[in-house]
Protein backbone atom coordinates (compact mmCIF):
# COMPACT_ATOMS: atom_id res chain seq x y z
CA UNK A 1 0.00 0.00 0.00
CA UNK A 2 1.22 3.46 -1.00
CA UNK A 3 2.60 5.66 2.32
CA UNK A 4 0.28 8.47 1.07
CA UNK A 5 -3.04 6.42 1.35
CA UNK A 6 -2.04 4.80 4.99
CA UNK A 7 -1.96 8.03 6.03
CA UNK A 8 -4.80 9.87 4.51
CA UNK A 9 -6.64 6.62 5.92
CA UNK A 10 -5.10 6.85 9.63
CA UNK A 11 -6.00 10.81 9.59
CA UNK A 12 -9.43 10.31 8.39
CA UNK A 13 -10.05 7.27 11.24
CA UNK A 14 -10.71 10.26 13.41
CA UNK A 15 -14.33 10.26 11.59
CA UNK A 16 -15.03 6.85 12.64
CA UNK A 17 -13.80 7.94 15.90
CA UNK A 18 -16.79 10.64 15.85
CA UNK A 19 -19.13 8.29 14.65
CA UNK A 20 -18.41 5.91 17.80
CA UNK A 21 -18.81 8.38 20.55
CA UNK A 22 -21.34 10.02 18.85
CA UNK A 23 -23.43 6.73 18.99
CA UNK A 24 -22.33 6.06 22.50
CA UNK A 25 -23.90 9.43 23.44
CA UNK A 26 -27.04 9.17 21.31
CA UNK A 27 -27.18 5.31 24.04
CA UNK A 28 -27.80 7.81 27.15
CA UNK A 29 -31.41 9.39 25.80
CA UNK A 30 -32.13 5.82 25.03
CA UNK A 31 -31.15 4.43 28.27
CA UNK A 32 -32.95 7.71 29.85
CA UNK A 33 -36.53 6.65 28.14
CA UNK A 34 -36.08 2.79 29.05
CA UNK A 35 -35.70 4.00 32.86
CA UNK A 36 -38.08 7.10 32.92
CA UNK A 37 -41.39 8.52 31.52
CA UNK A 38 -39.81 11.98 31.83
CA UNK A 39 -37.53 11.19 28.62
CA UNK A 40 -39.24 10.90 25.59
CA UNK A 41 -37.37 11.82 22.27
CA UNK A 42 -38.94 10.40 19.05
CA UNK A 43 -36.53 9.03 15.79
CA UNK A 44 -36.12 12.68 14.40
CA UNK A 45 -34.95 14.03 17.91
CA UNK A 46 -32.31 10.82 17.74
CA UNK A 47 -31.82 11.57 14.44
CA UNK A 48 -31.31 16.23 14.74
CA UNK A 49 -28.75 15.07 17.89
CA UNK A 50 -26.29 12.16 15.61
CA UNK A 51 -26.26 15.27 13.44
CA UNK A 52 -25.18 18.06 15.02
CA UNK A 53 -22.99 16.11 17.23
CA UNK A 54 -21.34 14.41 14.26
CA UNK A 55 -21.89 16.89 12.01
CA UNK A 56 -20.17 19.70 14.40
CA UNK A 57 -17.14 17.57 15.30
CA UNK A 58 -16.65 16.44 12.08
CA UNK A 59 -16.25 20.05 10.74
CA UNK A 60 -14.90 21.05 13.93
CA UNK A 61 -11.84 18.43 12.66
CA UNK A 62 -11.69 19.72 9.59
CA UNK A 63 -11.12 23.50 10.31
CA UNK A 64 -8.85 22.82 13.07
CA UNK A 65 -6.91 20.84 10.42
CA UNK A 66 -6.45 23.94 8.44
CA UNK A 67 -5.88 26.29 10.78
CA UNK A 68 -3.06 25.15 12.77
CA UNK A 69 -2.23 28.24 15.42
CA UNK A 70 -5.49 28.69 16.71
CA UNK A 71 -6.91 25.37 17.69
CA UNK A 72 -7.98 25.53 20.57
CA UNK A 73 -9.84 29.01 19.93
CA UNK A 74 -11.20 26.55 16.77
CA UNK A 75 -12.62 24.19 19.51
CA UNK A 76 -14.02 26.66 21.74
CA UNK A 77 -16.29 28.29 19.16
CA UNK A 78 -17.31 24.89 17.39
CA UNK A 79 -18.11 23.99 21.28
CA UNK A 80 -20.13 27.74 21.65
CA UNK A 81 -21.82 27.04 18.17
CA UNK A 82 -22.67 23.71 19.38
CA UNK A 83 -23.95 24.54 22.77
CA UNK A 84 -26.14 27.39 21.52
CA UNK A 85 -27.63 25.26 18.34
CA UNK A 86 -28.60 22.48 21.09
CA UNK A 87 -30.40 25.08 23.34
CA UNK A 88 -32.47 26.68 20.13
CA UNK A 89 -33.69 23.32 18.62
CA UNK A 90 -34.94 22.30 22.55
CA UNK A 91 -36.00 25.55 23.98
CA UNK A 92 -36.08 27.95 21.73
CA UNK A 93 -33.61 30.32 24.23
CA UNK A 94 -33.61 32.77 21.34
CA UNK A 95 -36.16 32.13 19.00
CA UNK A 96 -39.48 29.91 18.75
CA UNK A 97 -37.49 27.34 16.95
CA UNK A 98 -38.25 24.72 19.53
CA UNK A 99 -41.37 25.45 20.48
Amino acid sequence: MNTGQTDLMRGNAVFAWIALATGLLLLVPLAAMQLSSDVVWTASDFVAMGVLVFGMASLGTLVARRVRGHRVLVGVLFAVAFLYAWAELAVGIFTDLGS
